[in-house]
């Protein structure tokens, strides 16, 4: 019941015998860096800390392609035993993820619709189920697929600044967060506070973030990488196996869930994107994104 490709998380290897941090005073060991077109990665191999940027202006769209290019990096990272944690964060200034990227999803063919939602089911099937500690350095807004990106690792800090919000907004466009989104925020707000956001669609302020722990830390933004840093040194201070096995614990019955019906997920969403209203709707938001370009 597991998708081609991908372990369940409790049943992958444990990463004893890793790197362990090393003390900043020590000289920098080498830093691989692999790059495409939307995600530039790079790996410290003597803290294990490898930083995920997101480089697709002009708002880090998920596209199909950006999709794709997330799970590979984030899987060659999963197999390479130097690496323990990631921090993933934004490029583009004031933007982390705008979320997953509407032109996929209007005017095109039920085969395209089911391969971009495949492709957004990995993405999140990887990062919610990943080996390694993940942290979110949310350093700009982060609505819908973006805020479920963060949502899925396992901190997120997020800049001190009024105007970055984060939320899951889909009810505001017409369309209905998935039981798997819905799942990942109930998990990080608990019910109450994920059932209203939800249905207003709400995107909130960082102060209300942190009010909710929809976020776990604010921080000035000239902080955020020695705060995401110090955060990440804390967490890869324990041992792998021990972690691992208690996030597998945790999350598992979650990832469970949509690998049993990942199927029906897909056709879920084909029919439902493929609605007239629905279409309407889209294409209604895309008018007045390009409006507001001009």
């Amino acid at each position: 019941s597991v998708p081609p490709g991908m372990l369940p998380l409790c049943h992958r290897p444990p990463a004893w015998g890793r790197a362990t941090q090393q003390p900043p005073s020590l000289p920098l060991a080498p830093r691989r860096a692999f790059s495409n077109n939307k995600i530039m990665v790079e790996l410290d191999e003597s803290s294990g800390v490898a930083t995920m940027k997101f480089k697709s202006p002009p708002v880090n769209s998920l596209s199909l392609d950006f999709l794709t290019e997330f799970s590979i990096s984030l899987e060659k990272l999963e197999n390479n035993r130097a690496c323990r944690g990631v921090i993933i964060t934004s490029a583009v200034p004031r933007i982390f993820s705008s979320g997953l990227d509407i032109t996929e999803m209007c005017g095109k063919s039920t085969e395209h619709y089911a391969e971009f939602w495949r492709a957004v089911q990995e993405m999140w099937l990887r990062l919610y189920g990943s080996n390694m500690v993940t942290v979110a350095a949310v350093n700009g807004s982060s609505p819908a697929g973006g805020c479920l990106m963060a949502l899925s690792c396992d901190y997120r800090i997020m800049v001190e600044n009024p105007k970055f919000s984060i939320g899951l907004n889909e009810a505001q466009l017409g369309i209905v967060a998935p039981f798997w989104f819905k799942d990942t925020f109930v998990n990080v707000v608990g019910n109450r506070v994920a059932e209203r956001s939800l249905q207003l669609g709400s995107l909130h302020p960082a102060p209300e973030a942190l009010k909710f722990g929809l976020v776990d830390e604010l921080v000035p933004e000239e902080k955020l990488q020695e705060k995401t840093g110090a955060v990440m040194a804390q967490w890869l201070a324990l041992p792998d196996h021990a972690r691992q096995l208690t996030k597998s614990m945790m999350r598992k019955a979650v990832l469970d869930r949509l690998v049993a019906h990942r199927e029906e997920d897909i056709q879920n969403f084909i029919s439902f994107v493929s609605k007239e209203s629905i279409q309407k709707s889209l294409r209604m938001y895309m008018e007045m994104l390009k409006k507001k370009k001009g």
